[in-house]
């Protein structure tokens, strides 16, 4: 199962979507006001996600998951995200943290770490970014160092996704760390190798959850490595090739970022629909207005347009398509732009109701602008994709 057939999705991937929808509007939607606006942990969520294997879809069966291709993991978090964007982060943050260990990591640490978390033992993260080093992620200063036979790291990440000591929070992280740091400068990425690290080695702490915009309800805190001891079979492939094995990941992921943002516009869609076809001016339904109705085709065109674009970068996941970075970049960058303009249209069809807590569309505006930002903002998705255009047309010189 590796894509859909005649750009339809196919029946198995048809059901995925209806349990997923239906779950979701049972035992997630009723929570995500309340989630919001206590800035809490969607605890609720994520024992309805666990219970029914949604919560690391994208684990091989070999490994105790549900084995979902690309396709079937971006619909789990489109409809998840369709009515819970912080909800939806439990699925991508942990195909984002464990992805390494997928791509390139042993298979013992395949077998302890997978299986762990397809069980629901605890979630996993992604440590790139530092205070200094965001866009720029190859100027990290976080160190690892041999010693014996053992690694030992120290540094800081920033804005890691479910970081922090309680039981939903990640217990594993992926960290890069340098581990050759008298490189040149343009060779600095040589340098960088990947790691999994536990929440209770000793040595880790995490910093104050961070006060944000929106997807109020997944924790973002600073990660701290003080001198953190760890086996040397933790070492996420050859030394050196740590970055590489980020900026693959990142390939993959941006993708669920992309489903993450069709689903937020989704939801803003419905809800302006709906309004649209009960709010009564001038006598009739404002839906029956032709400058409201232009609004939400618009709206509605970006939304699908996003989607095709998402689910064919999918495609491209699932096989390893040659094309991927430059898909994977497109998709996240769009989707991302879209669900920013589709939830500001529909707060502008709800008017002053919108504009309000009483109605979901304020919180999915909130929401839709991180995706314009994390996974690489979409100033860096740019740089990305032209980088592919032009190495294609100078491969054909």
């Amino acid at each position: 199962m590796t894509g859909f057939p005649l750009y339809g999705l196919s029946e198995e991937h048809q059901a995925i979507r209806e349990a997923v929808r239906e779950l979701c509007e049972a035992k997630v939607a009723p929570f995500a006001a309340e989630v919001d606006e206590q800035a809490r942990y969607p605890h609720e969520a994520a024992a309805a996600l666990k219970a029914a294997d949604f919560h690391a879809p994208h684990v091989p069966e070999e490994y105790g998951g549900a084995g979902a291709d690309a396709l079937a993991t971006v619909l789990v978090i489109e409809e998840i995200a369709r009515v819970c964007a912080s909800s939806s982060l439990i699925p991508a943050v942990n195909k984002l943290g464990s992805l390494p260990v997928m791509l390139a990591g042993s298979e013992e640490l395949k077998k302890t770490y997978l299986t762990k978390l397809a069980a629901g033992e605890g979630g996993f993260s992604y440590c790139l970014s530092e205070p200094e080093a965001g866009s720029d992620a190859v100027s990290m200063k976080t160190r690892a160092v041999r010693d014996g036979d053992d690694w030992v790291l120290s540094g800081v990440k920033r804005w890691i996704t479910n970081a922090g000591s309680g039981e939903d929070e990640s217990a594993y992280y992926t960290v890069m760390a340098v581990t050759e740091p008298d490189l040149p400068p343009k060779e600095k990425a040589r340098g960088i190798s990947a790691f999994v690290v536990e929440r209770s080695d000793e040595g880790v702490s995490f910093g104050a959850p961070e006060k944000k915009l929106g997807i109020k309800g997944s924790p973002t805190r600073e990660v701290y490595l003080d001198k953190v001891r760890i086996p040397g079979d933790r070492i996420i492939g050859a030394e050196g090739t740590g970055f590489e094995t980020a900026m693959r990941t990142l390939d993959h992921t941006r993708i669920t970022i992309a489903a993450q943002a069709v689903g937020i516009a989704q939801g803003a869609l419905d809800h302006a629909i709906t309004y649209a076809g009960e709010r009564q001016q001038f006598g009739k339904p404002i839906s029956d207005f032709q400058g409201l109705q232009f609004m939400l085709a618009d709206m509605g065109m970006k939304v699908e347009a996003a989607r095709q674009l998402t689910y064919a970068a999918a495609g491209r996941s699932e096989r390893g398509d040659k094309d991927l970075t430059f898909f994977g970049a497109a998709a996240k960058c769009f989707a991302s732009d879209v669900a920013m303009q589709v939830t500001v249209d529909a707060v502008q069809v709800l008017g002053g109701y919108g504009y309000t807590r009483d109605y979901p569309v304020e919180r999915m505006l909130r929401d839709a602008k991180i995706t314009q930002i994390y996974e690489g903002t979409n100033q860096v998705q740019r740089v990305v994709m032209a980088r592919q255009l032009l190495a294609g047309i100078q491969s054909q010189l």
